[in-house]
C-alpha cells in the first residue's frame, strides 16, 4: 500500500513540474498575437480567391493589420466586408464593385474551328499545344479554366461553347481573368457606362479576320469616326474606350457593322 501512494505521489509531483515548465515554455517562446489582425481576419470571407493580390485571406489580414495595403480589396466580399473592416480599423472604406467581362464572341456558329483537338481537356495545354482551338488565333477556347477557376459558381460554359458569367454571382476577384491564357477576361467597374468591345483579334490581316469569325471586329474605324466626345480610340486594332470622355451616346455601337460594341451592364 505504502508503494502505491508512493508512486500516485510521485506522479503527481512530476505531473506538477511538467506543467509549471510547460506554462514557462510557453510564456518564453510564445509568438505574440497581433489583435487588430484577428479582427480583420474574422471579417475576411474565407474564400482565399486570391483577389486582393494575396494567397489567402491570412496574408491580406497581416497586411492591413500592418498597414502596407488598402482595406478594400476584399473583391469576395466586396462592400461590405469593407465596411466591417473600417469598423474595425476606424477609418472611412470606400470600394468599387467590379465584375468579369468575356471580350470575344466567337460561338461555335461564328468562329471556325482549327480542328479536332484530343489533347489535354484545358485551355492553356489547348494554348500550349496548338495555340487555342479555333483558326482565331485570338478567340477563346472555350475549354472552361475560367470556370474551374470561379469558387463562387459564377461561370459556365454554354451551348455556343462561350463562357456565360453570372453577375449575380461575380465577385468579381479576378480569378477567372487569370487562368485565361488569351487574357479575353477582364474587369470592369460595374457602374460602367457606354460600351465594351468584345473582341481582341489583333490581326492586321483584315480579309481573314471575318473568315475566321463573323463575329469579330473588322477594323473598319467607323466607332473612331463618330465619337464626338473622342472617348474611343482603335489601338492595335482594338476600340479602347476612355470611360471618363465616355457619355454612353451609343453611337459607335450603332454604326458597328458586326456588333462588338456593347453596353454589358
Amino acid at each position: 500500500m505504502e508503494t502505491i501512494l508512493t508512486t500516485i505521489g510521485v506522479s503527481f509531483a512530476i505531473a506538477f513540474l511538467l506543467g509549471l515548465l510547460l506554462g514557462l515554455f510557453k510564456k518564453i517562446f510564445a509568438v505574440p498575437v497581433n489583435q487588430k489582425e484577428v479582427a480583420i481576419r474574422e471579417q475576411l470571407p474565407g474564400a482565399n480567391c486570391g483577389g486582393c493580390g494575396f494567397a489567402g485571406c491570412d496574408g491580406y489580414a497581416k497586411a492591413v493589420a500592418e498597414g502596407t495595403v488598402a482595406p478594400n480589396l476584399c473583391t469576395a466580399g466586396g462592400a461590405e466586408v469593407a465596411e466591417k473592416l473600417s469598423k474595425v480599423l476606424g477609418v472611412t472604406v470606400t470600394t468599387e464593385q467590379k465584375a468579369a467581362v468575356l471580350l470575344c464572341r466567337g460561338t461555335k456558329e461564328c468562329a471556325k474551328e482549327r480542328g479536332q483537338y484530343n489533347g489535354i481537356q484545358t485551355c492553356a495545354a489547348a494554348c500550349q499545344a496548338i495555340n487555342g482551338t479555333k483558326t482565331c488565333s485570338f478567340g477563346c477556347v472555350g475549354l472552361g479554366d475560367c470556370a474551374l477557376a470561379c469558387e463562387f459558381g459564377g461561370i459556365v460554359i454554354g451551348e455556343d461553347g462561350l463562357p456565360k458569367i453570372d453577375l449575380m454571382n461575380c465577385t468579381g476577384c479576378g480569378s477567372c481573368a487569370r487562368a485565361c491564357p488569351k487574357h479575353l477576361i477582364r474587369l470592369y467597374p460595374v457602374k460602367t457606362k457606354g460600351p465594351i468591345a468584345l473582341c481582341q483579334n489583333r490581326s492586321d490581316n483584315k480579309p481573314s479576320i471575318m473568315k475566321n469569325c463573323k463575329n469579330a471586329c473588322i477594323k473598319c474605324g467607323k466607332c473612331e469616326k463618330v465619337c464626338e466626345a473622342g472617348a474611343l480610340k482603335l489601338v492595335n486594332g482594338i476600340p479602347e474606350i476612355d470611360y471618363e470622355k465616355c457619355t454612353a451616346c451609343g453611337k459607335c455601337a450603332e454604326g458597328c457593322p458586326t456588333k462588338v460594341l456593347r453596353s454589358c451592364f
